[in-house]
């Protein structure tokens, strides 16, 4: 016997009905809506489809009220996340989440539909709202190349600037060169390099 998934029963689909009077620029916007977690409404969660992972920030548990010695460690590798960098969003849920509660996107209506005891729960959000959470993407980058370029430039000119504890009058011994005494009489006197290919007379 087959073992369906939970809510497997219930058909999703997308007509005109979930059309907007106008739909600029077709794929080219996030999904971005506003579930409630409990007991929060949270006002800005991107839905993306391309994200192995679901990410909430710190600053949104704290605001949720969730105790961090709740979370665990885990030891799954991870990339393409800017620890410590402020988001947009006060959440990013990708592929496990629409796996776990059998949601299914559809970007170019900026609608996402998921199945529940109640029947299929529509989700949504208008084009202006994602165009500015786009723009506020866009800035928090803009942020972090600045950032990068100057710790570039503070090492490259931190490598370009002579050594000041070396004073002017002082050298370092060249490939090619030798000491020689100034006074050959005196094995004891003042020394100075020249080049090996001079007599030392």
């Amino acid at each position: 016997m087959p073992a369906f998934l939970r809510w497997s029963e219930s058909a999703i689909t997308f007509n005109r009905t979930d059309h907007s009077d106008a739909v600029p620029h077709p794929r080219r916007y996030l999904l971005v809506i506003d579930p409630i977690v409990d007991p929060k409404w949270l006002t800005k969660v991107l839905m993306d489809g391309c994200s192995g992972l679901n990410i909430m920030y710190a600053k949104t548990l704290d605001e949720m009220g969730i105790d961090r010695t709740n979370l665990r460690p885990i030891r799954a590798p991870f990339h393409g996340v800017v620890p410590g960098f402020p988001g947009t969003f006060h959440a990013i849920l990708g592929r496990p989440c629409y796996a776990k509660f059998m949601a299914v996107p559809n970007y170019t209506y900026l609608k996402l539909k998921m199945p529940s005891p109640h029947g299929v729960i529509t989700i949504g959000t208008s084009f202006r709202r994602t165009y500015e959470c786009k723009v506020e993407c866009c800035g928090h980058a803009l942020v972090v190349v600045a950032s990068e370029e100057l710790a570039t430039l503070r090492e490259e000119v931190i490598e370009e600037t002579p050594d000041t504890k070396r004073s002017s009058e002082s050298f370092e011994s060249a490939e090619g060169s030798k000491e020689v005494l100034v006074d050959p009489s005196n094995s004891e006197g003042k020394k100075v390099r020249i080049g090996t290919a001079l007599s030392p007379e």
